[in-house]
């Protein structure tokens, strides 16, 4: 019997809408109808996106009564930190966050000597049901909003402004759309998030999309999708077994949309983005990582744009699986590079503090 997967998520209360939900023009529309003149939202806008304030006392551009009126109605509190959990010297912080109704989501800093990365979640769990995620284990609970998304991100930047994060005083440079939940389930909601995160500031933060990178199990239509929508983020596609026999049951969307398909749609946005796919491989021992498998990935995906990003598999509670010998991980590696693929065994970071790939399950302590 197939694993059950679910895509939409139940009906829920929906967040109160935050300015990080609306457009440039619905910004100004939503001032006008508090009875405030529009120029009032992109000072709201310049506050939040451009200065990362979250003080209505620092705004003192705005007259008292008007302050207080607009952030009570568009920048409404969404996420409180109930906990921050710090590894690698303090370079990578996973933060636990409780939404207004109650929901748990987790969000990753990940400090490099280059570049500072946000790994951020979508969904509040997810319905992908794949069996060596924590987060896939969960189930979904719902979908997160827009600002929901942002706010994640938002929250990463002032800590790095305020030089709260090992390393001084920083800024956010990449998103990966790689934490709780399956981005593409949550499609027009994260094409926004996007936009809040790329769009210059104040409009948004002014990430360059190129350094955003949306994960994928292989939801092959909104692939189409998002190939359509004429944006320059990396796809990620977790991939995790070149053959559907085995692709079925570690990914059980599989059932649905077959390798090829999965395949010929990521080539497509190679075509139209012009961006390099990443293919995503979590190295599970004896089950993916034989030597024939890495063959076989080889001559699926050589001659194309892609790179590998082999996962040595992190450890989640009660799961029967572990990551590959490290000399089973040398050979995969060597395979693929006989077939011309570029390939890179990523960095397990935070995987102390139950933050790296796989990991994140919003866990409470009681």
């Amino acid at each position: 019997m197939p694993a059950q997967l679910t895509f939409a998520a139940p009906r829920r209360a929906k967040p109160p809408r935050h300015l990080a939900d609306l457009s440039w023009d619905e910004r100004r529309e939503a001032v006008g109808a508090l009875g405030e003149k529009p120029f009032r939202a992109d000072q709201l806008s310049r506050h939040y996106f451009g200065r990362l304030a979250d003080d209505p006392a620092d705004m003192t551009d705005l007259p008292a009564p008007v302050r207080d009126r607009l952030v009570t109605e568009l920048m409404p509190p969404l996420l409180t930190s109930v906990r921050d959990l710090t590894c690698d010297d303090g370079a990578t912080r996973k933060t636990l966050w409780k939404a207004f109704d109650g929901t748990f989501v987790e969000s990753v800093l990940m400090r490099y000597p280059d570049r500072v990365t946000m790994c951020v979640s979508s969904q509040a769990g997810c319905g992908m049901n794949c069996p060596f995620c924590a987060t896939g284990q969960a189930g979904l609970t719902r979908n997160l909003s827009t600002a929901e998304i942002v706010e994640q991100v938002v929250a990463g930047a002032r800590a790095l402004d305020r030089g709260e994060i090992s390393g001084g005083r920083g800024r956010v440079s990449n998103i990966v759309f790689m934490g709780m939940g399956e981005p593409l389930a949550n499609f027009s909601t994260i094409v926004r998030a996007i936009h809040r995160f790329s769009d210059p500031s104040p409009r948004g933060l002014g990430i360059s999309q190129r350094n955003i990178t949306v994960s994928t199990v292989g939801l092959v239509p909104k692939i189409h999708q998002l190939a359509d929508l004429d944006l320059k983020v990396r796809l990620a596609v977790s991939l995790h077994a070149p053959d559907d026999e085995l692709r079925d049951e570690l990914v059980p969307i599989n059932t649905r949309w077959k390798v090829a398909e999965v395949l010929d749609a990521a080539w497509t946005y190679a075509d139209r983005t012009r961006r390099r796919i990443s293919i995503e491989y979590a190295l599970i021992r004896d089950i993916n990582d034989q030597a024939w498998r890495a063959d076989l990935l080889g001559r699926l995906i050589k001659n194309h744009p892609v790179h590998v990003n082999l996962i040595p598999l992190n450890p989640t509670p009660g799961s029967k699986w572990t990551a590959s010998r490290p000399s089973d991980q040398t050979e995969f590696v060597r395979r693929l590079e006989a077939h011309g693929v570029p390939v890179t065994v990523r960095d397990t970071r935070g995987q102390e503090i139950d933050g790296a790939c796989g990991q994140l399950a919003a866990k409470t302590v009681e």
